[in-house]
């Protein structure tokens, strides 16, 4: 096709999915199509929706995207870990709307010139991508299949970042001073709980240069911090025969020129070692969080999820961790509901939080996902129950954050600015807050600006949001 077409981009789902829709955004780019902001549906020859699968109710607002954006008379694309999950019975139960996996990104601009000419796609049948690559970690780097976001990287200056060997683009779909960043994809974990395995497949790292080639990509940006993301970022560099990759990997993001924070998601509790410790909270520049994954503090329940762990042992790991950054965050979430959870295993969750004082906590309600191990477990609990542990563990969840949060009050804390909001008030984060998960910081002061590290001092605790004064005479930071 001759004219450029034009595409609307939909992501929804966790920060990964956000990277994999800028690959996609940078191939089509590539391609000859013009992004348009928004479900702008109409006003876009197509609508492209990244969807989400990971629970029943992130499932239900992707169909409903979908649903919203066919309504506007557009046509539309279904992509993500949804559509990658169900392929064909996806695009027979939802007419609507067009249906492509992973495999389809590589071409995904000549999949959305077929959409445009009236050519049915034909979706992929639903498969367990841990089959596509080997069983041997070590054996995967040599497979063919596609996994997103990952990308030997070779940047050009256009906004654009091509690659050498494969082409893999990448194209930022939101300015500000934090970016996201792949470092691996899939897990080999077999938590009875969790389909993700099932569809994002096999645990593959990414090459430490390709990781860094990006990141001085993004720095040139205008990004000063940095977002590791992954499915586990405890397991990075197994597939690569050395299991410090990450340790190593670390000050040399840090040292990146323009890159002032580097920060690392989903840690695995029994995976964190002693070495990973000590450069997250002993290096410049990498911020002492701990994105931790608990899930539960009952020993025997953490068993049948197919988990490690207990509330002693995790309150061990936070004690070790303070002992070297008294500061540092430390975050996680929760399953209440699980099958066969007593009210014993209930007080022992309740029990490990209120020792934790941990800055932010999820709570989510056990549902049984297709697939899934625990789908099939005895002893369900009846969906009041779960509801009404899901409602106590909130309202505790709130009240211990809040706690958290006023023990910062008189402390200094170093927050990025990420937007002015007039009056001399500027909002970002501090190092103990995550993107979008964790609240944020307001800071008063005079000459700040977007993309400042200030260090202010924490007067004021609203929940897991902070306000802090600047000092008057602050060093430049550029």
């Amino acid at each position: 096709m001759s004219s450029r077409r034009t595409v609307s981009l939909v992501t929804l789902g966790c920060a990964r999915n956000e990277v994999d829709s800028e690959e996609i955004a940078g191939r089509l780019a590539a391609g000859g199509w013009d992004l348009v902001d928004g479900d702008a549906g109409g006003e876009a020859d197509v609508v492209v929706v990244n969807t989400c699968g990971f629970i029943e109710a992130a499932k239900q607002d992707s169909i409903d995207a979908l649903l919203s954006a066919a309504d506007n008379g557009a046509k539309v694309v279904a992509a993500g870990c949804m559509a990658e999950r169900y392929g064909s019975e996806l695009a027979q139960a939802l007419p609507e709307a067009q249906v492509i996996g992973f495999d389809d990104y590589t071409e995904i601009a000549d999949r959305l010139d077929d959409v445009v000419a009236g050519r049915e796609l034909v979706p992929h049948d639903p498969r367990d991508r841990r089959t596509l690559l080997p069983i041997s970690p070590v054996e995967r780097h040599g497979s063919d299949a596609h996994v997103p976001g990952h990308a030997a990287f070779e940047p050009l200056p256009d906004g654009v970042a091509p690659a050498s060997g494969p082409r893999v683009p990448r194209k930022r779909l939101s300015g500000g001073p934090v970016a996201n960043l792949k470092i691996a994809s899939g897990c080999d974990r077999r938590c009875t709980f969790c389909a993700i395995p099932a569809f994002r497949g096999a645990y593959i790292s990414r090459r430490p240069d390709d990781v860094l080639r990006e990141a001085e990509w993004l720095a040139g940006q205008g990004v000063r911090e940095l977002f590791l993301v992954s499915e586990n970022s405890t397991s990075y560099g197994k597939d690569l025969g050395d299991l410090r990759a990450l340790e190593k990997m670390l000050p040399r993001l840090a040292g990146v020129q323009g890159i002032e924070r580097v920060r690392v998601s989903y840690l695995q509790p029994a995976e964190v070692r002693p070495g990973l410790i000590d450069v997250l909270t002993g290096t410049p520049g990498v911020v002492p969080y701990f994105d931790l994954s608990f899930q539960h503090a009952s020993g025997p329940l953490l068993r049948r999820m197919r988990r490690f762990g207990d509330r002693e042992r995790f309150l061990e790991l936070l004690s070790t961790v303070r002992a070297k950054a008294p500061e540092a965050g430390a975050r996680s979430n929760f399953i209440v509901g699980f099958p066969g959870e007593t009210e014993e295993d209930f007080a022992e969750l309740t029990a490990f939080l209120e020792e934790a004082r941990l800055d932010a906590i999820g709570v989510f309600g056990y549902s049984d996902e297709d697939g899934t191990e625990a789908a099939g477990y005895q002893g369900k609990l009846p969906e009041e129950v779960v509801a009404e542990r899901v409602d106590r563990l909130n309202r505790l969840a709130e009240e211990l954050m809040a706690q958290r949060s006023e023990e910062r009050i008189g402390t200094r804390v170093e927050v990025l600015i990420e937007s002015e909001q007039g009056d001399g008030a500027y909002e970002g984060r501090a190092a103990h807050q995550a993107p979008e998960v964790d609240g944020s910081t307001v800071v008063h002061g005079s000459g700040l600006r977007i993309g400042d590290i200030v260090e202010a001092t924490v007067t004021e605790a609203y929940g897991v949001d902070l306000v802090a004064e600047a000092p008057d005479e602050r060093p430049d930071t550029r």
